[in-house]
């Protein structure tokens, strides 16, 4: 048998691995509209995964096959795509673009050796792209640049090569270099010349796919010359990569370097993640069965992209936090997987999308599953054990069965009812705990309420599956306002989310304005008297109580001091006026926000020995402290949000205006890294509501935030009054 062989499944022919080096897992990164999903197919469809290529725009990709995602013609999840290639298996995982859903970027980039970028020669590279690629050069993931839409009149193949290489070349950009140059057609009636194939610069051959499929040929002396122009600087940029220290010298005094040694300096160049080679691709034409330049990436993948076997060691820990020894990759060795996705089907239930990363994963299977270090996005720590159910390869829809998934490889495992997105799958009897990813955190906030009785009880159990799901979304019960907030990261995220819960689930809800957690204090020393005495023949109420109040320091909370002298107020019944007055306390005394950093002294008081009462004296010293409030200015505290914003350098100067229109005040700058400025502010809360969307439209999506509670402030005299006439009518401000 050779690396992979066809293994018959339920829904169609699942591709197995027999050996690590037999497996190539590579992500696809690039900007919403780059041609990611579309490039899927094209490969898909030279590998002989599929028959015919869909189109986005149609709805018939084989990555795109949620609903949602055809309704809205752009990937929302991470999906997976196995295909074969020289006897190799390739799981392909393609990616959302668009920043709402990086956590789908940051999985796939977890189950990923290798990334290839997919840039379009008509929009270019955006920041975020630019982000992605710095995380992945600080790990060291080998990488690989894709040109798409080269069918576009203002592209420009060549041109936007050499950008590839001052952006992410950096220090470096010999580092990033074409493998091949376009081959023109005849300029059509716009100018533009379509592309009809590639020129290959280490082989000096030419790959014409004119025909529907790759046909080689010899240069002409034309392309012979193109060739040659571009082919010394590749060369020397493999040969600058190259761990044969005289290889150079031997190339710089003339000696032709034979094309085998270097392909494999370039493969193993690639696979360090030293050296990024350029390419380009295009979908298939109506009837072709290979797209341009398909058969080229399926080569570099297979032979330059790295085996799951040349990853590092991986980090382990027990569940408690006690060490255990490094993990490589072996399909013998102790069983180390980890949830890199987890969906609902209508059918099966949950499915867990798994990277295993040492041992085999088999069916029906008992394993430890252990999720710790997500407490704060509402995902408590659990140790369990679950039995292994079926395991499949998925392809779009279809989910093909697998015997076995062997290190190295992701398949899809059903019905762990516990497991949820970045979990560890380990063996019972040693179990294991891998740290996970790095998540970007949830900062718009979406406050919902059920739209119905049917809804509301549906409604816990929902949130609660979709949060599993999604572990940059994060469920709070804020225990101040009262809301039931859904924090996410961006308005696609939200609107996909709310969908998801009404399909999937069957939950219908409403959002409504977020609120903020606001305070009322006293501006100034003030007393108050409180008489409730109602006697109109038999049991009456009687009690009046006096009381003193004085502002206290922020923080100080609600104190309650008794000086009560001469038993005027009983003593069973002073802790009855503490009661009264924090009641009213909590429920406000100007605008209905809770009354903070104040002291209420009870100084005197009066007594009925039959018609006095626990309830009496609670009322009363409720009515006290309403009267003492309306003796003295009544402050509105709101709450202020320590702001940590990192920049390029040159959003520094927007990112401040922006601030500043927010009523933040800029507290220090500071370097964050080369090329990046750290921004620290402080901001109230509620000028920073929807500060996740507008950051990334003031700073292009190469911003980002972290935000933590500071403290409350004495809200400006105008905007307190404008809460005060909103607290009249009824409606809280937003």
């Amino acid at each position: 048998m050779g690396p992979t062989s066809h293994q018959a499944g339920a829904a169609g022919r699942a591709l197995t691995a027999d050996r690590p080096d037999s497996v190539r897992n590579v992500v696809l990164v690039g900007h919403s509209g780059a041609g990611k999903t579309t490039l899927v197919e094209a490969l898909a469809l030279t590998a002989g995964a599929l028959n015919r290529a869909g189109r986005v725009e149609d709805g018939g990709t084989v990555s795109d096959y949620d609903e949602i995602e055809q309704r809205r013609q752009r990937s929302v999840q991470l999906s997976l795509v196995p295909v074969e290639w020289a006897g190799f298996k390739i799981n392909i995982l393609d990616t959302p673009g668009y920043a709402d859903f990086v956590g789908e970027l940051r999985a796939g980039l977890r189950a990923a050796d290798a990334a290839l970028f997919v840039v379009s020669a008509a929009d270019g590279i955006d920041g975020a792209t630019r982000m992605v690629w710095d995380e992945c050069e600080a790990v060291g993931m080998p990488r690989a640049i894709v040109v798409t839409h080269l069918e576009a009149a203002r592209s420009d193949y060549s041109q936007m090569a050499s950008v590839c290489g001052e952006i992410f070349g950096g220090d470096d950009p010999d580092a990033v270099i074409p493998l091949y140059l376009p081959l023109l057609g005849s300029p059509g009636p716009d100018g533009h010349r379509p592309v009809h194939g590639l020129l290959g610069l280490l082989s000096r051959r030419v790959y014409d796919y004119t025909s529907g499929r790759r046909v080689e040929r010899d240069p002409d002396p034309g392309e012979l010359a193109l060739i040659d122009e571009a082919r010394s600087r590749l060369i020397e940029g493999i040969i600058a990569e190259s761990e044969d220290e005289t290889l150079m010298d031997r190339y710089l005094g003339g000696e032709d370097i034979d094309l085998k040694t270097l392909i494999d300096d370039l493969e193993r160049a690639v696979a360090r993640g030293t050296f990024h080679p350029v390419l380009m691709a295009a979908p298939a034409a109506d009837g072709a069965r290979q797209g341009l330049g398909t058969v080229e990436l399926l080569e570099l993948i297979t032979g330059g992209f790295p085996t799951p076997a040349e990853r590092a060691p991986l980090t382990v820990t027990a569940p408690d936090g006690s060490p255990r020894p490094d993990v490589v990759c072996d399909p013998d060795g102790p069983l180390l997987a980890e949830v890199v996705k987890t969906s609902s089907d209508p059918y099966v239930g949950r499915v867990s999308l798994v990277r295993v990363f040492s041992g085999t994963l088999r069916p029906e299977e008992t394993v430890h599953v252990s999720g710790h270090g997500l407490e704060d996005r509402g995902h408590e720590d659990h140790d369990v054990e679950e039995r292994i159910g079926t395991l499949t390869s998925p392809f779009g829809k279809q989910q093909r069965t697998l015997g076995t998934c062997i290190a190295g490889d992701i398949a899809c495992v059903a019905k762990l009812t516990r497991a949820e997105t970045g979990d560890t799958l380990s063996a019972k009897d040693s179990p294991l705990l891998m740290e996970p990813w790095a998540m970007p955190e949830p900062l718009l906030p979406l406050a919902i309420e059920a739209h119905s009785k049917a809804d509301e009880d549906k409604l816990s159990q929902g949130l609660a599956r979709l949060v599993a799901e999604d572990p940059t979304m994060r469920l709070e019960q804020n225990p101040h306002t009262h809301q039931l907030v859904l924090w996410s990261l961006g308005e696609a995220h939200q609107d996909v989310a709310l969908e998801r819960l009404r399909t999937r689930y069957g939950v219908q809800v409403d959002p409504v304005p977020h609120r903020v957690s606001l305070r009322e204090t006293f501006g100034a020393k003030a007393s108050g008297r409180g008489r409730h005495v109602k006697q109109s023949g038999g049991h009456g109420q009687f009690a009046i109580c006096e009381i003193e109040v004085d502002p206290l320091p922020p923080g100080s909370g609600i104190e309650f001091v008794d000086k009560v002298v001469g038993g005027a107020v009983p003593r069973s019944f002073i802790p009855s006026v503490e009661k009264g007055v924090r009641a009213q306390a909590a429920r406000g005394v100007a605008a209905g926000y809770p009354l903070v950093d104040v002291r209420v002294t009870l100084l005197d008081g009066k007594a009925h020995s039959v018609d006095s009462s626990d309830a009496a004296f609670q009322t009363a010293g409720a009515l006290a402290l309403r009267e003492a409030a309306a003796q003295t200015p009544i402050h509105l505290l709101e709450p202020v949000a320590e702001l940590d914003v990192v920049v390029p350098d040159e959003y520094v100067g927007p990112v401040m205006s922006d601030l500043a229109g927010r009523r933040g005040r800029v507290v220090g700058t500071d370097q964050a890294e080369p090329g990046r400025t750290r921004v620290r502010a402080e901001v109230p809360e509620i000028e920073i509501g929807r500060y996740a969307v507008d950051l990334r439209s003031v700073s292009h999506g190469t911003g980002r935030f972290g935000r933590a509670y500071a403290r409350h402030e004495p809200m400006p005299p105008h905007l307190a009054d404008k809460v005060r006439e909103q607290a009249e009518k009824g409606s809280p401000l937003t």
